[in-house]
């Protein structure tokens, strides 16, 4: 039996959690850029807030009740960590499968004990972390996934699927993997609850559908076709991109940006313990601004050697920025992707190109300097000027990072 751990409305739980002030207030955590709704409480959602909805479009008279708060991943990412640190002592296995939710195993619980286990595991994720959380269990993911919606609207804050009456009360747009527009179809067909998926011809729904609805409807029925991951898989490639907080047209501007996802995207490689075989920088004008020039230049090169030295990253993807920009036009976005990944020590070396043997220790007094002191107390120069470039987020909301930042403590008086 599998279970699902879900934060409720987490990233609006995690500003509540050292923040006392907000809590049983209609709380709204804003996308990049303070543009969109990204998480709400309860309260929020009472008042009509919709999910993704640009702030802006909030009526006045509702915004002025909301408590707004620019997403601060650093904290949300360190309480995460923590449930799932919580979620490891309590289960024989757990998969990440996002900020706010973590699949577990109960294998070697008996059945008459889960609920309790599952329990238990809700009181001391709230006791421990100040973050409140619903547990759903069935036999396979998605009727876990199914469970944890149901547990939700419960007074427990758990529930298990047993059996196919239960999947009578759910309609098919609740169940994982279906969207709307194939909700909309299904429905159309008279496939209305979880149930009617369940029991539909396989071969007519793999016709009309595929594989990937097929294997939902095999979980609906029991048989599991996922096992849980407990280690991540090795990616294909590494991606970090930004909006930028207002439009920028001078090169050093864009330079700054794109170095700064080149560095960012270098820490996550050696965390990894990664090399990059290519690097990929793209830009992008406003596309949603009538009137203005359009340019979306998008360049890869490989790197002669697999590395994941920032180095030779930044060096590259400089070089590539630099080959791209152009006069005249107002940038808002770019990025920085590193490809052809694999292992460190596993790459096949070039006859003519030596390795700079420093480079390993270089990079590990780096990563720690910064683990230690916090992220950019080493860094480097073409991303570091005394301002802050034109392109920065912007974070008129943002909460302290409590957990992650000396100086931002909470001071107990």
């Amino acid at each position: 039996m599998l279970g699902l751990v879900d934060g409720n409305n987490f990233y609006a739980s995690c500003e509540r959690v050292f923040d006392a002030s907000l809590r049983g207030q209609p709380v709204v955590v804003l996308s990049n850029n303070d543009g969109c709704a990204i998480a709400r409480s309860s309260e929020c959602k009472a008042l009509g807030v919709k999910m993704g909805q640009p702030i802006h479009e909030v009526p006045t008279h509702i915004r002025r009740q909301l408590k707004v708060r620019s997403a601060n991943f650093a904290l949300y990412g360190d309480l995460s960590g923590r449930v799932v640190s919580v979620l490891r002592d309590l289960f024989p296995a757990v998969e990440v499968y996002s900020i706010d939710e973590s699949f577990v195993s109960f294998d070697g619980i008996p059945a008459d004990q889960r609920e309790r286990v599952a329990g238990q595991a809700r009181e001391r994720i709230m006791k421990w972390t100040g973050i409140p959380c619903c547990v759903g269990i069935g036999s396979t993911k998605t009727l876990a996934k199914l469970g944890n919606k149901r547990a939700k609207t419960t007074d427990s804050g758990v529930e298990e699927i047993t059996g196919d009456h239960q999947l009578q009360d759910f309609a098919v747009g609740d169940v994982w993997g279906v969207g709307r527009k194939w909700a909309a179809k299904l429905g159309a067909e008279g496939i209305l609850t979880a149930l009617d998926l369940a029991n539909t011809s396989p071969d007519a729904l793999r016709a009309r559908y595929g594989v990937v609805l097929a294997r939902t409807q095999l979980e609906l029925q029991g048989v599991a076709c996922g096992q849980l991951e407990e280690s991540e898989p090795d990616r294909k490639q590494i991606v970090v991109s930004r909006s930028f907080g207002r439009e920028v047209v001078e090169l050093d501007d864009v330079a700054q940006a794109v170095a700064t996802f080149a560095i960012r995207a270098s820490e996550k490689l050696r965390a990894r313990s990664l090399s990059a075989g290519g690097v990929w920088v793209w830009l992008d004008t406003n596309p949603f601004k009538s009137g203005a020039k359009q340019y979306h230049p998008s360049r890869a090169m490989q790197l002669i050697t697999p590395s994941a030295d920032t180095r030779e990253v930044l060096a590259m993807a400089q070089a590539l920025v630099r080959s791209m920009y152009r006069k005249g036009y107002a940038y808002k976005k770019a990025g920085v992707g590193l490809l052809d990944l694999s292992p460190c020590g596993t790459q096949q070396s070039d006859l003519f190109a030596s390795v700079d043997p420093r480079s390993t220790k270089l990079m590990a007094v780096l990563d720690q300097t910064n683990r230690r002191f916090g992220r950019g107390s080493m860094g480097f120069a073409s991303a570091h000027r005394p301002k802050p470039g034109q392109w920065a987020m912007r974070q008129e909301h943002l909460s302290p990072s409590y957990t992650t930042k000396w100086d931002q403590l909470l001071k107990v008086r």
